[in-house]
């Protein structure tokens, strides 16, 4: 129980902090991020400095992120056990949201090769368009063609 109470102590300044992140114009986050890569590396300051680097609205880092949640995962000093359930949940985030920004930039990089295959072929089917306007019309004499449809 006395386990539960002491992660509980360490991960609630930590879930305090996010909102606090998330108000935060860009050059405030710039400005915390700068404080936080000069402040000695305990497991608070990298799991804080982590949560940073997730922020959509800063200079996003993930890889970063995730190997400073590694380093606290890895560690067996009691201030960072303590955070462990923390700092796997923010690690497992941080891989879904970097496995979705690779997919999201292949879609992007198929999407060009098909607008780019689709305008060569509207090209193509442009210039089918001409030729077939320029042919002359063949004068009616109101036989059928061979291999017409009766």
């Amino acid at each position: 129980m006395a386990q539960t109470e002491e992660a509980e102590a360490a991960i609630l300044p930590l879930l305090g902090y996010l909102p606090l992140l998330q108000r935060m114009s860009p050059p405030q986050l710039l400005r915390e991020r700068a404080t936080l890569t000069v402040t000695p590396p305990t497991p608070i300051t990298q799991l804080r400095l982590a949560l940073l680097l997730g922020q959509p609205r800063a200079v996003q880092d993930l890889v970063r992120a995730l190997s400073l949640l590694e380093a606290v995962l890895k560690s067996s000093d009691p201030a960072a056990t303590s955070l462990h359930p923390l700092a796997r949940v923010l690690a497992s985030q941080y891989q879904e949201r970097l496995k979705l920004a690779t997919q999201n930039e292949k879609l992007l990089q198929q999407l060009k090769e098909s607008q780019h295959r689709n305008g060569e072929l509207q090209e193509k089917l442009d210039a089918l368009s001409d030729i077939e306007r320029s042919l002359p019309v063949r004068p009616s004499s109101g036989k059928k063609p061979p291999g017409a449809p009766r």
